[in-house]
C-alpha cells in the first residue's frame, strides 16, 4: 500500500511539473481551432489617452520617450509624467501636454504613482496607458490601441519588444520576453482567453482602471499580476494587439538580472494562489476565459519548471523508470521556444546568444537567494546612464 501511495504521488507530481513542457505546444494548436477575434469597429471614434509614465529616482531617458509619444500618428493624448523622487529641474517641454509631476511625499509604488496621476487629470479621458520611464513607443502604439478599443476591448495588451541587444543578457532577456508574449500573449488570446499583462505597453478604459485603483491597495512589485486577476475574475477579457509597440530596455549585466529576477520570483510566489480561484470560476461559470488562464498563473517561472523537469527526468533514470515521455517534453519544448522565435522574426544576435542559456540561467537561479528581500531591493529596474 505504501509503495503504491509513493509512486501514485510521484506520477501525479511528475504530471504537475510537466504539464509544463507540453503547455506552449498544446496552446499553439488549440489556437488553430479557435475562431479568430475579429477587429470589428463597433465604436468609430478616436478615444482620448492618458499616457502614464512612472519615473523613479532616474530621469535620464525620460525625454526619449516623451519624444517618441509626441511623434505618435494619433494625437489625441496628455501626457502625464510622475517623477517619483526624481530631480525634475531638468525636466522641461515646450508642448503644453506634457505635465510632469512631483510628488511631495515619495510614493515609490507604481499603482500609488498612476492613482497620483489621475488625480491630477486635466480632462475626462477614454483610455489610460501605462508606459515605462525607460521605454521607446512605435509611432502608431496609439493608433493601434485605438483599434482594438473600437473593437469593443475593454484592456489591452501591447507587444513589448527589445530597445537594446548590446550583451548576451540583454539577448536572453528579449528571447524570454519573446517567448512570454507569443504563448502567453498572441495565443493565449486567440485561444479565447486573455493575455498577460507586463507592466508596460498596456491600456484600459479610464473608467475600469481608476476602479481598480480605488478597489486593490497593492504595495510592491507584482501589481500587474493583481490587476489581470481582478480583471479576468469578472470576465473580462484582455486583448493582444502585436502592432501596438513599445520598446523595451533590456538587461544588460548580471546585477540587474539577479535583482530583477528576484522580485519577478517574489511575486508569483506571492500571487500564484490566483490560478486555483480562476481554474475553479472557469469550470462553475463556465468561462474558457477564466479556465485557461487559471493555468498560466500557476505556472512557475521558465527556468523553475524547466530545472525541476531535469531533476524529475533523471529521478526516473536513477531508478530505472521511464524517462522517454521527459525526453519528449524537452524536444517538444525546445521547439516551442525556436517556434515562437521564428514567428517572431528574432534578431540573429538573439540566435547567438542561446549559447549562453546556462549561464543566464545560473544567475536566475542565484536570483532565488534574494526573494526574501526582494521588494527591499528597489522598485524598479536601474539602467546605467550612458555618456557619449
Amino acid at each position: 500500500m505504501i509503495k503504491e501511495a509513493i509512486e501514485i504521488s510521484w506520477l501525479v507530481l511528475q504530471i504537475l511539473i510537466g504539464f509544463h513542457l507540453f503547455f506552449p505546444i498544446a496552446l499553439f494548436v488549440f489556437s488553430k481551432f479557435q475562431k479568430r477575434s475579429l477587429y470589428i469597429d463597433k465604436e468609430k471614434k478616436e478615444f482620448d489617452f492618458a499616457v502614464i509614465i512612472t519615473a523613479y529616482q532616474q530621469t535620464f531617458q525620460l525625454k526619449s520617450v516623451v519624444d517618441s509619444i509626441l511623434n505618435q500618428s494619433n494625437q489625441n493624448f496628455i501626457v502625464y509624467l510622475i517623477a517619483d523622487d526624481c530631480d525634475i529641474t531638468s525636466l522641461i517641454f515646450e508642448d503644453e501636454r506634457i505635465k510632469v509631476l512631483k510628488p511631495v511625499q515619495i510614493i515609490a509604488s507604481n499603482t500609488g504613482s498612476h492613482e497620483y496621476a489621475t488625480q491630477h487629470f486635466i480632462r475626462k479621458h477614454d483610455i489610460i496607458t501605462i508606459i515605462d520611464s525607460d521605454n521607446i513607443v512605435d509611432k502608431h502604439y496609439l493608433e493601434e490601441l485605438n483599434k482594438t478599443f473600437a473593437a469593443g476591448f475593454k484592456a489591452v495588451q501591447g507587444i513589448r519588444e527589445a530597445k537594446n541587444l548590446d550583451t548576451t543578457y540583454a539577448c536572453l532577456d528579449a528571447a524570454r520576453d519573446i517567448y512570454y508574449h507569443y504563448y502567453d500573449g498572441e495565443l493565449l488570446f486567440k485561444s479565447g482567453s486573455s493575455a498577460t499583462l507586463a507592466g508596460s505597453g498596456m491600456a484600459f478604459k479610464a473608467n475600469l482602471y481608476q476602479d481598480f485603483l480605488k478597489n486593490n491597495k497593492v504595495s510592491g512589485a507584482g501589481f500587474d499580476k493583481v490587476l489581470q486577476n481582478w480583471m479576468v475574475k469578472q470576465n473580462i477579457r484582455i486583448a493582444f494587439n502585436t502592432k501596438a509597440i513599445v520598446y523595451d530596455q533590456k538587461t544588460s549585466n548580471k546585477d540587474q538580472l539577479v535583482k530583477q529576477r528576484s522580485r519577478w520570483i517574489n511575486t508569483w510566489f506571492k500571487y500564484f494562489s490566483y490560478g486555483f480561484g480562476l481554474i475553479n470560476r472557469g469550470i462553475s461559470t463556465p468561462s474558457l476565459n477564466q479556465f485557461i488562464f487559471g493555468f498560466v498563473l500557476i505556472r512557475p517561472p521558465l527556468f523553475v519548471f524547466l530545472l525541476l523537469s531535469v531533476f524529475a527526468m533523471f529521478i526516473n533514470i536513477i531508478l530505472g523508470l521511464n524517462y522517454m515521455i521527459w525526453l519528449l517534453g524537452f524536444v517538444l519544448f525546445i521547439a516551442s521556444f525556436l517556434l515562437a522565435l521564428s514567428k517572431s522574426k528574432a534578431d540573429k544576435r538573439i540566435y547567438n546568444a542561446l549559447i549562453g542559456i546556462p549561464k543566464f540561467m545560473f544567475y536566475q537561479v542565484l536570483s532565488l537567494t534574494k526573494i526574501r528581500s526582494a521588494n527591499k531591493i528597489s522598485v524598479a529596474t536601474k539602467h546605467q546612464e550612458i555618456i557619449d
